[in-house]
């Protein structure tokens, strides 16, 4: 009983179907036919073991009959039963040549058609046509198979159904079916994986049995059928679809921005209203109220309030070296001398009280030169500070990519914490001071007495200042920087408000009230 094995042999170019006539013509053929083949003669004189040349020295060699014939000769020449090469040859050769015909056929230029007729076109020249023509090549041989190519010049894949019989002690290849593809099959368990995803085996099923499982966040594929997903580098993410790394959106507080936009303006408004209280102050300036109060310093605290709102412009936009460095160090310096003056008032107010009481000189050890050497000193504390910060540790800006995945934050890093803490501990023990000293004058009897709204307006700077640290501290990305320019308005606004705002109602709505015997408490209702 024969033993019957089925296989399938899969080709693409190469098949064994058999060359009809191919073996009759083997099987005929003769030295005589081809007397200048060489080839020829060497395989006569090896298969029949004699000699064509009877000029032959050698007398071990018979000289051959002319009678041989390969009809009955069985060998691998006349074997023709698995000729996939010879059938690739085959199959090429009819290729080439359908492609010159239609070349010659259909051909666009005259001149190509005269050159091939007389054989004088170059090789170089014509190769690109004869490329292009064949190409498009489609016909069907003897055997029944039809010859083509793709648009990416491949021929259709070709299965052929091979039954394995087992005669006499040899193996028998008998081809039952022959089966071609335009097509690439699919996989009859999974479909292939698209970019975007990996595949997963499932356990315990064959390896064309599996899952397409999303890639993660920040991974993509951009094949099919890939088995890993590759991790975007730092300052790129991954696309919606998971198949390809795009730059992290940026994020800072720009102009831009409408929460930007709004601070920006409202930056701007308090410029523009301190400006409008200095040209009120400066055209009163002869009025006891504003006399009273110490013109000098009045002028010089409006100066530095108006830095002060200006200087929350320098927060906004994004963040570069110069910036960095400008933004921190002006606010240090400018709120310091901000509150030196709103001390130096302070400070008068109490000495001005002190001076009244019999047998007191101290008005002369706290005069307008002192007054202005401690706002000079105050201020120089503070320059110093940050002459030190900038020196030993200077801000610069940063690309955050810890607190958001798919964003970049860019920030200004402080450099030196304690350069940044140093700078707005300095604010604060000033404020305190300020507010102690107010708080202590507060009840001193005078009308022109300013402690009350000092008090309530270092109550104001120093409460925005306190919430302002958690906040700062726990506020994302381009907040931290809103919260800061918020607590800069915040606490200029509170300033500007509680200590101005009432002097210019009485100026320009109660002039009545800005004289003199009224200010000093010597009129009665």
């Amino acid at each position: 009983m024969q033993n019957v094995v089925c296989v399938l042999q899969i080709s693409h170019f190469a098949t064994c179907t058999q060359i009809e006539g191919l073996q009759n013509f083997l099987q005929q053929l003769h030295p005589s036919h081809f007397p200048q083949s060489s080839f020829i003669g060497e395989f006569w004189e090896t298969v029949f073991n004699c000699t064509l040349s009877p000029q032959s020295l050698s007398t071990s060699v018979r000289p051959c009959s002319g009678f041989e014939h390969l009809e009955s000769v069985q060998n691998e020449f006349t074997d023709v039963s698995e000729l996939r090469f010879t059938y690739n040859v085959y199959k090429a050769v009819y290729a080439v040549a359908h492609a010159l015909h239609n070349l010659y056929t259909f051909g666009q230029s005259s001149e190509i058609q005269s050159e091939i007729n007389s054989n004088t076109i170059p090789v170089c020249l014509f190769s690109a046509q004869v490329l292009h023509s064949l190409q498009t090549v489609n016909f069907t041989l003897k055997t029944g198979e039809k010859v083509f190519f793709d648009s990416n010049g491949d021929s259709p894949a070709r299965y052929d159904l091979i039954n394995l019989q087992n005669v006499k002690g040899s193996t028998l290849k008998v081809k039952c079916l022959s089966i071609t593809l335009a097509n690439v099959p699919k996989s009859m368990c999974s479909e292939s994986c698209p970019p975007g995803t990996r595949k997963a085996v499932q356990k315990g099923k064959p390896v064309c049995c599996f899952d397409c499982v999303p890639c993660a966040e920040g991974e993509i594929s951009n094949a099919t059928d890939l088995l890993d997903c590759v991790k975007c580098q730092s300052e790129y993410w991954s696309n919606e679809k998971r198949d390809a790394c795009i730059l992290k959106e940026t994020e800072f507080l720009s102009y831009g921005d409408l929460m930007g936009l709004l601070l920006a303006l409202l930056s701007l408004t308090g410029a523009c209203l301190t400006m409008a209280v200095v040209l009120i102050f400066y055209c009163y300036r002869s009025t006891p109220i504003v006399r009273a109060n110490n013109t000098e310093l009045s002028f010089l605290l409006l100066f530095s309030l108006t830095l002060c709102f200006l200087c929350s412009l320098t927060f906004i936009g994004r963040p570069s070296q110069w910036s960095c460095m400008l933004r921190h160090t002006a606010f240090g310096v400018t709120f310091v001398l901000c509150i030196s003056c709103v001390l130096g008032k302070t400070i008068v107010v109490l000495m001005a009280f002190r001076a009244t009481l019999p047998g007191s000189n101290v008005m002369k050890w706290f005069g307008p030169p002192q007054q202005r050497l401690s706002v000079l000193a105050f201020t120089l504390i503070q320059v110093l500070i940050c002459v030190l910060w900038l020196t030993l540790s200077p801000p610069f800006p940063n690309k955050n990519m810890k607190y958001y995945k798919d964003k970049v934050i860019l920030e200004c890093d402080v450099g030196s914490a304690v350069g940044f803490w140093a700078v707005l501990g300095y604010i604060g023990l000033l404020s305190l001071m300020c507010f102690v000293l107010a708080f202590l004058a507060r009840k001193l009897p005078d009308n022109f007495n300013e402690a009350k709204f000092i008090t309530f307006s270092m109550l104001i700077f120093c409460a925005v200042w306190i919430t302002f640290i958690p906040a700062y501290v726990s506020s994302p990305g381009k907040f931290t920087v809103a919260v800061e320019i918020f607590a800069i308005l915040a606490s200029s606004f509170g300033l500007l408000f509680c200590i101005f705002v009432p002097k210019c109602y009485t100026i320009l709505l109660k002039p009545e009230k800005n004289t003199k015997k009224i200010l000093m408490g010597k009129t009665t209702n």
